[in-house]
């Protein structure tokens, strides 16, 4: 497993508090991922995402943009979105946009895909949300086409057929890497598996391990279709700090915030010290020093089998000083001790 297993760090752009406990302009923080994805890329850790959302507690809108413009200020790292809201979203200019990217990163470029955990884009973009599940199914199976053929015919339920269609630019060097997020529908974990494309687990709360089952089946998804199985990654949020204390107290006042604006929003109770404390020891909050992150990365990838994981590590306001800090110690300290540990 040690051999090809990834490493990933990804943001969703969260505006952050500057020097003076103020939140930074949403430029400065985009002008922030780009110096944050410039460092993983030099403490080497394999891959980079950046999500999409349309609200004003994260920054970023444009992901592909913000990746294209890490892209010129690194040599290996690879570039993706986590996700691209593919529901709300032209499954064209999500390709061409991606191709694009790949094309002035050398190759480097690679999509998530889902349909998202905030419905924001859907009424921004003009879709009805009672679509929810055709706008994706259709959307999804029209994405496939694109990326198994250069010339696409294709009729589905959303938009008007094309017949003989060419989309440029052309993907150079090979299919573009796609990954499905998932966060927890068994019906999405088949459906990554019926379009034979990879399966990214959003773990962001409780214990790991209890993905088991998802992951058989989209192991018996494949065995049923008659074909190998595709590699699966985990995105889970987490945080390094020099220190165990440290880590849970820089974390713990900016995660609490995000977790409870959220929350207002979905119904959830305000999250309580203990609760908190309970998914650092127990739970899916990968957050701690180096050794302790390190060991329950190794303890997740080793329960679930997979090949990759992303360390989301963006926490609401927690200021780009310690993110920079804690990217430094992802790649330095942590991602040598995991394949250590998996070897």
């Amino acid at each position: 497993m040690a051999q090809h297993f990834e490493f990933g760090l990804d943001t969703f752009g969260d505006v952050t508090l500057g020097p003076d406990n103020q939140p930074l302009t949403h430029a400065q923080v985009i002008r922030n991922v780009i110096e944050e994805g410039a460092l993983a890329d030099q403490v080497g850790v394999d891959a980079f995402g950046v999500g999409e959302h349309h609200r004003p507690d994260f920054a970023v809108s444009a992901p592909e943009v913000v990746l294209a413009a890490i892209a010129g200020r690194t040599k290996r790292i690879r570039l993706g979105s986590a996700v691209t809201v593919l529901s709300s979203d032209d499954p064209i200019r999500v390709f061409e946009r991606f191709s694009t990217l790949n094309a002035s990163s050398n190759g480097r470029a690679e999509v998530t895909v889902g349909r998202g955990s905030f419905i924001e884009s859907f009424p921004l973009f003009g879709f009805d949300l009672s679509q929810y599940e055709v706008l994706f199914e259709d959307k999804l199976d029209l994405f496939v086409a694109l990326l198994r053929s250069d010339t696409v015919t294709w009729q589905g339920q959303t938009r008007t057929p094309l017949k003989n269609q060419r989309v440029f630019p052309p993907i150079e060097g090979g299919p573009l890497r796609t990954w499905v997020g998932v966060g927890g529908s068994p019906e999405s974990v088949v459906r990554a598996a019926r379009y034979e494309l990879p399966l990214a687990l959003a773990i962001i709360g409780g214990d790991p391990a209890r993905f088991k089952p998802y992951v058989d089946l989209y192991h018996r998804a494949f065995a049923q279709l008659g074909k190998p199985v595709l590699p699966i990654a985990v995105h889970s949020p987490g945080y390094i700090a020099d220190t165990d204390e440290q880590a849970r107290e820089d974390y713990w006042l900016g995660y609490k915030a995000m977790h409870d604006k959220i929350g207002a929003e979905r119904g959830w109770p305000p999250m309580e010290r203990a609760s908190f404390n309970q998914e650092v020891e127990r739970g899916a909050l990968h957050v701690g020093a180096p050794e302790t992150v390190a060991n329950k990365i190794a303890k997740t990838a080793k329960a679930l089998g997979i090949v990759r994981f992303d360390l989301k590590y963006s926490a609401g306001t927690l200021p780009h000083e310690k993110l920079m800090r804690c990217i430094e110690l992802y790649g330095t300290k942590v991602i040598p001790l995991v394949r250590e540990m998996l070897a």
